[in-house]
């Protein structure tokens, strides 16, 4: 652990009075994701030699990180403590939760992943791909399952989220209870399993040290739309549908999707599924049950040609307007399978999500020019619902809990800072409610819940396909210099046997200047790069000093000229007869030590 810099305590507006150290027997709350962003959530409990670790997420980059797949909480902590036993307990299958199981298990040992049903058969299907499954015992639980450590007693309850199998998890600590809610809201008329209210009462009525909570709508009033009313919407437009019917949402989303295929068989439609996460997810929703819709509906591509209009229903990715996803294609005239017709209509049963408003606003314009009807979620109609509750299902949650102390999570810091003002109106003391950053560490302590002057490491790892080293800064850097300013090659001509320059050097553009208007720019640089070389090799110098000498002269007049800073990448051609006696003399260098060697 490290002592907070002055400039965050600065910037986060806390001091360090009224903060203890921790002891020994204290139990350590802290979080390595999940606080001052959506996604990426992973939180610890620790006590002694034993962390508890509840989910194990990604987070999808912004379009500023470029070429990264993934961000994954740092795990150096759970390396350095690697005498200390791990278990993972999972709250549902959603990719923010799941989806760095992958690379914490190549990093950090995990004793045994705890997971409801719904997650495991896609933590499974995760770890199969990348033939990971013999790392770790993966464990089924649910409502009424209880899981014992050492020092830890689990408890889960019941939640309502997009997705089935979603649970809230009790932990049971030898300085009081911590309850965390995962992602939840309250829907009276749910599809699929109801909120356990009578569990949560329970919890409330026999006392909880610190809750919790999902974060992520806190600034949204109200009550969320039920499911069902999102369920009657779409069965009317079903209804009210004459040509192809192509929905769009989120592969995650298991009951939207399970309703979707209700109306569809309804309707007389049959169903055709597009997408590779959302032929994964439908696959093992009709395995586990949450899906039980007859072979007999669903197409095949091939069979799309030969099945009336009327009669067709297609379920697609790309909800997000993501460039590779089936509805993008589709846009772009580009899918394999299917070609825009003027009578079909196209159904986004999702809201953007923040950041992706324009990416979507393209798709569907294309859409549009293709001559398609487009409907989307609006006031007009009830076409998506969220998965997370809104202030009033939060009021409900801390009402029922009744938390001595507070922790909001799973949110950005407006949002964190929206729920804790919403825990104030329902009573909780503004002192009690801790407003956390991933790193902070809170010390529970016989029921009491403390701040500490300490830190644990919890930078962003970048991830480039399935690289768990993380790219270095200077990759990245690297990265936006050539977004930004693009790059310039310089060729030079050299013969090392005289330490001269052959001819003028060459330099290559791209990115960095229009070439045909700028010739005299770079002829003027080629001029600069051989004087500085000419006046340099007047002495012996090395490869290196060539490159340095060229980066040194060449990035100051470019910036001067231009008030940009392309990469400058140095290449050094040597002379054949230089190369050839330096090979030469390699080879007798290699002679001599073998026959030293051998005497």
């Amino acid at each position: 652990m490290k002592q907070y810099d002055k400039t965050a305590l600065r910037e986060s507006g806390k001091n360090t009075y009224n903060r203890v150290a921790p002891k020994k027997t204290d139990t350590l709350i802290f979080a390595l994701g999940g606080l001052g962003e959506v996604g990426k959530n992973m939180y610890c409990i620790e006590h002694e030699d034993e962390i508890l670790i509840i989910d194990a997420g990604v987070r999808f980059p912004e379009e500023s990180l470029l070429g990264v797949d993934y961000v994954i909480p740092d795990y150096n902590y759970l390396v350095r403590n690697r005498y200390k036993r791990k278990v993972l307990l999972i709250t549902h299958g959603h990719e923010d939760h799941i989806g760095g199981i992958p690379f914490l298990l190549k990093t950090v040992d995990i004793e045994a992943i705890y997971a409801p049903r719904f997650a495991v058969a896609l933590i499974n299907r995760k770890l199969e791909e990348r033939r990971m499954l013999k790392h770790c015992k993966i464990i089924e639980i649910n409502e009424d399952s209880v899981v014992n450590t050492k020092h830890f007693r689990c408890g889960f309850f019941n939640t309502t989220h997009s997705i089935p199998d979603s649970l809230g998890i009790i932990v049971n600590t030898p300085n009081g209870r911590v309850v965390t809610t995962g992602d939840f809201k309250f829907d009276l008329t749910p599809v699929g399993t109801n909120s356990d209210y009578q569990k949560m009462a329970y919890l409330g009525a026999t006392g909880v040290s610190l809750l919790m909570s999902d974060s992520t709508n806190s600034g949204i009033e109200d009550f969320s739309i039920s499911e069902k009313k999102v369920s009657e919407a779409i069965f009317e437009i079903f209804k009210k549908t004459q040509g192809r019917l192509i929905v769009a949402t989120f592969a995650s989303n298991v009951h939207r999707v399970e309703q979707i295929l209700s109306c569809a068989v309804s309707c007389g439609r049959r169903v055709c599924i597009f997408g590779r996460s959302m032929e994964n997810v439908v696959t093992i929703a009709r395995k586990l049950g949450w899906i039980k819709v007859p072979d007999s509906y669903f197409l095949t591509p091939e069979e799309l040609n030969h099945t009336p209009e009327d009669k067709i229903c297609i379920i697609c990715t790309g909800s997000q307007g993501e460039p590779l996803a089936a509805l993008s294609r589709i846009a772009q005239g580009t899918h394999r399978y299917i070609k825009l017709m003027p009578n079909d209509t196209i159904v986004f049963s999702s809201n953007p999500i923040p950041g992706n408003g324009s990416s979507v606003n393209h798709v569907i314009n294309k859409l549009f020019r293709a001559g398609a009807n487009v409907l989307t979620n609006s006031i007009f109609n009830n076409l998506h619902t969220t998965g997370h509750a809104s202030q009033e299902e939060q009021k409900l949650m801390l009402q029922l809990i009744k938390p001595k102390y507070f922790m909001p999570v799973h949110g950005e810091y407006k949002m964190l800072r929206q729920h804790k003002q919403t825990a104030i109106q329902t009573g909780i003391p503004e002192e009690k409610i801790f407003t956390c950053a991933n790193g902070d560490v809170l010390i529970l302590r016989n029921e009491e819940v403390f701040e500490t002057s300490y830190r644990i490491p919890a930078d962003d790892i970048y991830v480039d396909g399935n690289d768990i080293s993380g790219l270095s800064t200077a990759v990245l850097k690297d990265r936006k210099i050539l977004a930004d300013n693009g790059m310039c090659s310089v060729i030079v001509c050299i013969d090392s046997r005289t330490n001269s320059i052959l001819c003028r050097p060459v330099i290559v553009s791209r990115g960095f200047v229009f070439i045909k208007d700028s010739q005299s720019l770079l002829k003027e640089a080629e001029v600069v790069v051989y004087n500085a070389l000419k006046e340099k090799m007047q002495s012996k110098i090395t490869f290196n000093d060539i490159k340095n000498t060229i980066r040194g002269s060449l990035e100051p007049f470019l910036y001067n000229k231009t008030h940009r800073n392309p990469i400058v990448i140095p290449v050094i051609l040597n002379s054949k007869e230089a190369m050839a006696q330096m090979q030469q003399a390699r080879a007798a260098k290699a002679t001599h030590a073998t026959h030293k060697k051998e005497a």
